[in-house]
């Protein structure tokens, strides 16, 4: 009887090591708890999946959104930092029903006044930006529950349906969003899909990066170079004109780094428009991804990220209209100039302007697209 008690006192000890093993293997590196991102919303499991290299990084990821949820990358002195802003539940996302980290869809950026004509036919789509269509309206792909499949330690595939008529889009686009993290500290995320009807297609991802992984230090002694000798203005409403304008002699000239705080405040219509920079400039190698097209540096933690991409167009946009309103991760407040989006994509509202690259997809088409956010450190 002794020994058959003994023999229970032990196994039961062993289990409670290995659910405390498991319990622990489902907190991330950076510190996210696997548990709080478990749900169901609207009959589709939500998790948090996990992306580790060689090098010990770590990339966090939920398919609500098909988003970023932290990417933990060395400082200079190999302290590890979490440089994305986010939330630390399922519940804080869906409270929020923000685009932070998310892959925007079908239609990334402004659409004028919520209209495009597709195949001679006139489309609406969701008003919800000073008078015009951002992000494909308060229900786009931010808001909705892709399919996942972890293809491996280092990749998850995200996949989603979008039906025809869906915020307003004609077609049923089929897409995936496949992220890799790579052995070159490397965050790769290609998109691609396919219609069966004319619609029209234009996608990127919504991080919003803080390279000193303390959102309460201001991003404006972040250096940042742009190869981009045009951009597109906007006018009064945030929406681009159609023009691209040389950014030689404007505080929009980025071709020599320069920190962001150094002209924000400058006397200059667009960046009173856009709340400090937030527009979208003409990469001067469009469609190249071996090429190099923005760098931005934190001289605090000497956390380098540099930017690749096939799209024509890069939106840089400098935090302005955060304002305090959100808390994110480990209860930290998120206030103006705490994070830099550099999202890769087409030119907004290129679907009402024709003299820029198409945003058409056709059936029998294939929709590409691809970004890579490369991490470094500068001693």
């Amino acid at each position: 009887m002794k020994h058959i008690l003994s023999t229970a006192l032990v196994f039961c000890a062993a289990l409670s090591i290995s659910c405390s093993g498991n319990k622990q293997a489902e907190i991330s590196a950076s510190g996210l708890e696997r548990a709080k991102f478990q749900t169901v919303v609207d009959g589709k499991p939500t998790d948090l999946y996990i992306l580790k290299n060689a090098n010990g990084m770590e990339v966090c990821l939920s398919n609500y959104g098909a988003r970023i949820v932290s990417i933990w990358v060395p400082d200079r002195q190999g302290e590890m930092k979490d440089v994305v802003l986010g939330f630390d539940s399922i519940g804080a996302y869906l409270a929020a029903r923000n685009n932070m980290g998310s892959a925007i869809g079908r239609y990334a950026g402004r659409i004028a006044h919520g209209k495009a004509t597709i195949d001679g036919v006139e489309y609406n789509f969701p008003i919800n930006n000073n008078g015009h269509s951002m992000h494909s309206g308060p229900d786009g792909f931010h808001t909705r529950i892709f399919n996942a499949e972890q293809k491996s330690p280092s990749q998850v595939a995200f996949s989603y349906r979008a039906v025809d008529g869906e915020c307003g889009y004609p077609g049923n686009f089929d897409v995936t969003v496949t992220y890799t993290l790579t052995d070159d500290n490397a965050v790769d995320i290609l998109y691609e899909g396919t219609t069966d009807k004319t619609t029209i297609v234009n996608m990127t991802n919504h991080s919003f990066f803080n390279l000193d992984g303390d959102p309460n230090r201001l991003n404006t002694e972040y250096v940042v170079w742009i190869d981009a000798d045009r951009f597109a203005p906007i006018d009064s409403t945030c929406l681009t004109t159609g023009e691209l304008l040389p950014v030689e002699n404007t505080p929009m000239d980025f071709r020599t780094p320069t920190a962001i705080g150094v002209r924000i405040g400058d006397d200059f219509d667009q960046l009173r428009y856009g709340g400090g920079y937030d527009q979208t400039w003409a990469l001067n190698t469009p469609g190249d991804i071996n090429h190099r097209q923005a760098v931005m540096y934190s001289p605090h933690s000497g956390i380098i990220m540099e930017v690749y991409t096939t799209e024509p167009a890069l939106q840089f946009y400098a935090g302005g209209s955060l304002n305090g309103t959100v808390t994110g991760k480990k209860g930290i407040v998120y206030n103006r100039y705490c994070a830099v989006c550099l999202e890769s994509q087409k030119f907004p509202d290129s679907a009402n302007k024709p003299q820029w690259p198409s945003s058409v997809l056709k059936p029998g088409e294939k929709f590409t697209s691809r970004c890579i956010y490369k991490f470094s450190v500068k001693e």
